[in-house]
C-alpha cells in the first residue's frame, strides 16, 4: 500500500494538522503498516491493531507530549510509537539496538511511563496529576487501561485513590474482552453486562428527545427528569460501580468510530475530576486472521500476511512449556489433591490441556498474581497441592505473599516458573533474572532448576510431594530433545549430580547452563584443562558436602547460572565456602548486575558470555591468571 498520509506524520503535531475527515484513511494506513512490519519482525500484534483508532483520536485531541498518555502494559502501543517519531525505526522493533516493544521513557518524550507488567497505568497517571497540581501546572493526564488490567489489585488501588483525591485524570477503559487469554472473573462479567445492556442509555436519549419537544416547558422539565433518570441507573445498569467510586462514567462507545471518539474525548477532557471513558474495541481489528484467533495473534513470530501462516522452523524438541503442561496432566491423574493456578496465562503457561481435562481443578484468576499466591496458600491450608504456573518476571509482583502467606506457614505450594533467564525480544521487563535471588532468600523455600525437559518432569513430581514450598524454574523455548521417562521419580532434595569427571577444575552449572558447560568442558580439554561438571539441580539447598570436597580437591571452582550475578547461585557457593573456611578461588559466570536490554536470546547469551564460546574463553583466561596463593579469592566474571 502507498501511504498518502502516514509517511508525512513524524509527530502528533503533524497528525493534528490533518483535517478530521482524513483520520479514517490514516487509521487504514497505520493498520497496514503495523501488519506489514510485525509480519517480518514479530511482536504483539492483535492488541495494537485493536487500538489504532483510539491512538489516533487521543493524539489528535490532546496536546501530547505536554499532555501525558500512560499506556497500561504496552501491548497496544505500537501505533503510538509509529506516529510519535519512530515510524522509520519501527522495523527494528524488539531487535537488539532497536526500539522496545513497550513504552520506554528513555526512548521518547511521548513515552511517559515504562510499562510492560499490567495494572500500573492508573497509579502512575495519578502520581503525575498530583505532581502537576503541586507545581501549579496545567496539562491533561490520560491512563489507557485494558479491561483485563482491572482484575489486578494495583489498578483497583489506583481507582480507589483517584476517586478519593478527585484529581483531573481521564481513564480510558479499552474493553476488548481479552487479556492474552479470554477474560475471567466478576469484573469481566460486569463490564460485559454494561456493553451488552444499553437500556439506560437508550432510555435517556428517548426521554430527553420527548421532553425537549414540549413547547416552552421542555428545557425546565428536562432538569427535573434527569433526577428520575439518575435514580433509574442502579436498576438499568448493574451497580454503576465507577460513578459510585467517584468517576464520571461515559460509555460504552465504539472504539473504532473515530468521529464518535473525537466527539466524546472533546467533551470529557473538560471535566474537572476523575473520568472513565469506556471504549469497546476488537482485538486484532482489521486483520481477519487476528480477529478470528486473537489469542494466537497476541504475540507473533514472522508470518505470511496473506495466509496468516507463521514462518517457524520445525521444532526439534517440545518446549519446556509443553512438557510442563503434559506433566501436570499426569500428576493430576495420580494425585487428586493437585490443582493448577494461572494468572491470565492459560495458554502461555501450557495449562490449556489441563484446563480441559480437569476443569474443576483449574483456576485462572486473571491478572492477579498476588491473589494467585494467596489463593494457593488457602488451598494448601486445606490439604490440596496447588501448582501456581507463573512467569518468573510476573511472580515478582507477589513477593509479599510469598513471604507472609507461603513461607511463614511453610505451605506445600509449588511454583512453576516459566521464562526463567534471558527471554529475548520482550526485554528488561520480562527477563526472568531475579527469581533465584528473591526465592532463595526465603526460609524453607526449595529452589530447583532442571538441566533438561526430562529432569523437569522429575522435579515437578518432587515438588508436589514435598512438605513445604518449592519452585521449579525453567527457560523459554524448546528442550534438548531427550526421551521422556514414563516413570516419574523423586529427587533427593539438595543433591547434585556429577556428569563428567576431570582433575583440574570443577564447573558447577545450574539449569539451562548445564549443557553449555558440558560442551565447554570438552573444548577445554583440548586446551589442557580437564573439568568435572556438576549439575547442581538445586539453588537451595546446595549440595554442601560435594561442593566442599570439590573446592578442596580442584584448583578452582566455576559457577554458571542464567540469572543475575548479584546474590545468585555463585554468590551462595562463595558464601558457603567462606563460612566453612575453605580457601579456594571461584569464577562466577552469570548475568551482570545491570539492566539487560531486549534482543535475540542467542545474541544476549553471547554478549554476556553465557554461550559455549564465552564459557570456554572466560575459564581459559582465568586459568592463565589463576592465583597461586592459598587465601580465599573471589573473582567475578560477569561481563559488562
Amino acid at each position: 500500500m502507498e501511504y498518502q498520509y502516514l509517511t508525512h506524520i513524524d509527530s502528533p503535531a503533524d497528525l493534528r494538522k490533518l483535517p478530521r475527515e482524513a483520520l479514517p484513511k490514516v487509521a487504514e494506513e497505520l493498520r497496514d503498516y503495523l501488519i506489514t512490519v510485525v509480519s517480518k519482525v514479530g511482536g504483539h500484534l492483535a492488541s495494537s491493531l485493536g487500538a489504532v483508532e483510539l491512538t489516533l483520536a487521543l493524539h489528535y485531541t490532546f496536546d501530547t507530549p505536554r499532555d501525558k498518555i500512560v499506556w497500561d502494559v504496552g501491548h497496544q502501543a505500537y501505533g503510538h510509537k509509529i506516529i510519535t517519531g519512530r515510524r522509520d525505526r519501527f522495523p527494528t522493533l524488539r531487535q537488539y539496538g532497536g526500539i522496545s516493544g513497550f513504552p520506554m521513557r528513555s526512548e521518547s518524550p511521548y513515552d511517559t511511563f515504562n510499562v510492560a507488567h499490567a495494572c500500573t497505568a492508573i497509579s502512575g497517571a495519578l502520581g503525575m496529576a498530583v505532581a502537576r497540581d503541586l507545581k501549579g501546572e496545567a496539562f491533561d493526564v490520560i491512563a489507557v487501561v485494558g479491561d483485563a488490567g482491572l482484575t489486578g489489585g494495583v489498578a483497583l488501588e489506583g481507582i480507589n485513590n483517584l476517586g478519593n483525591l478527585k484529581k483531573k485524570v481521564l481513564v480510558i477503559l479499552n474493553d476488548n474482552e481479552m487479556s492474552i487469554s479470554p477474560n475471567v472473573g466478576a469484573i469481566a462479567g460486569y463490564l460485559n453486562r454494561i456493553v451488552h445492556g444499553q437500556a439506560y442509555h437508550r432510555l435517556t436519549q428517548e426521554v430527553e428527545k420527548m421532553i425537549l419537544a414540549l413547547p416552552h416547558v421542555g428545557p425546565r422539565l428536562l432538569g427535573l427528569s434527569r433526577t428520575v433518570l439518575e435514580s433509574a441507573k442502579t436498576l438499568l445498569i448493574p451497580g454503576m460501580v465507577f460513578e459510585e467510586l467517584g468517576f464520571e462514567y461515559t460509555g460504552p462507545i465504539n472504539g473504532h468510530n473515530i468521529d464518535e471518539l473525537l466527539d466524546v474525548l472533546g467533551k470529557v477532557r473538560h471535566h474537572a475530576g476523575p473520568k472513565l471513558l469506556h471504549v469497546v474495541t476488537q482485538k486484532g481489528k482489521g486483520y481477519p486472521h487476528a480477529e478470528k484467533l486473537p489469542v494466537k495473534y497476541h504475540g507473533v513470530t514472522q508470518f505470511d500476511v496473506s495466509t496468516g501462516a507463521f514462518h517457524k522452523a520445525p521444532a526439534t524438541a517440545p518446549s519446556y512449556t509443553a512438557v510442563f503442561g503434559k506433566t501436570m496432566c499426569e500428576l493430576a491423574a495420580r494425585d487428586s489433591r493437585i490443582v493448577a493456578i494461572t494468572a491470565a496465562m492459560c495458554e502461555g503457561t501450557g495449562l490449556d490441556e489441563f484446563s480441559k481435562k480437569y476443569p474443576k481443578r483449574f483456576f485462572d484468576v486473571g491478572i492477579a498474581e498476588q491473589h494467585a499466591v494467596n489463593f494457593a496458600a488457602g488451598l494448601a491450608c486445606e490439604g490440596m497441592r496447588p501448582v501456581a504456573a507463573i512467569y518468573s518476571t510476573f511472580l515478582q509482583r507477589a513477593y509479599d505473599q510469598l513471604v507472609h502467606d507461603i513461607c511463614l506457614m511453610h505451605l506445600p505450594v509449588t511454583f512453576a516458573l516459566d521464562r526463567a533467564g534471558l527471554v529475548g525480544a520482550d526485554g528488561p521487563t520480562h527477563h526472568g533474572l531475579y527469581d533465584l535471588v528473591y526465592l532463595s532468600a526465603l526460609p524453607g523455600m526449595v529452589v530447583m532448576a532442571p538441566k533438561d525437559e526430562n529432569e523437569m518432569r522429575h522435579m515437578l513430581w518432587t515438588a508436589v510431594n514435598a512438605e513445604g514450598p518449592t519452585a521449579v524454574r525453567y527457560p523459554r523455548g524448546n528442550g534438548i530433545g531427550l526421551h521422556l521417562d514414563a516413570q516419574l521419580n523423586q529427587l533427593e532434595i539438595g543433591k547434585a549430580e556429577i556428569l563428567r569427571e576431570g582433575g583440574d577444575i570443577a564447573i558447577l552449572a545450574l539449569g539451562s547452563m548445564v549443557y553449555p558447560c558440558l560442551e565447554a568442558a570438552s573444548r577445554l580439554e583440548t586446551k589442557g584443562i580437564t573439568a568435572t561438571v556438576i549439575n547442581a539441580r538445586f539453588m537451595k539447598p546446595l549440595d554442601e558436602e560435594l561442593i566442599s570436597v570439590l573446592a578442596t580437591e580442584k584448583q578452582f571452582l566455576v559457577t554458571a547460572e542464567e540469572g543475575t550475578e548479584a546474590g545468585g547461585f555463585g554468590a551462595h557457593v562463595a558464601a558457603l565456602l567462606h563460612d566453612r573456611k575453605i580457601p579456594t578461588s571461584i569464577l562466577r559466570i552469570a548475568v551482570p548486575d545491570r539492566i539487560i536490554p531486549h534482543g535475540a536470546p542467542a545474541l544476549l547469551h553471547a554478549k554476556y558470555g553465557l554461550d559455549v564460546d564465552g564459557i570456554v574463553e572466560r575459564i581459559a583466561n582465568y586459568a592463565e591468571e589463576y592465583p597461586s596463593h592459598s587465601a580465599l579469592h573471589y573473582r567475578s566474571a560477569a561481563r559488562t
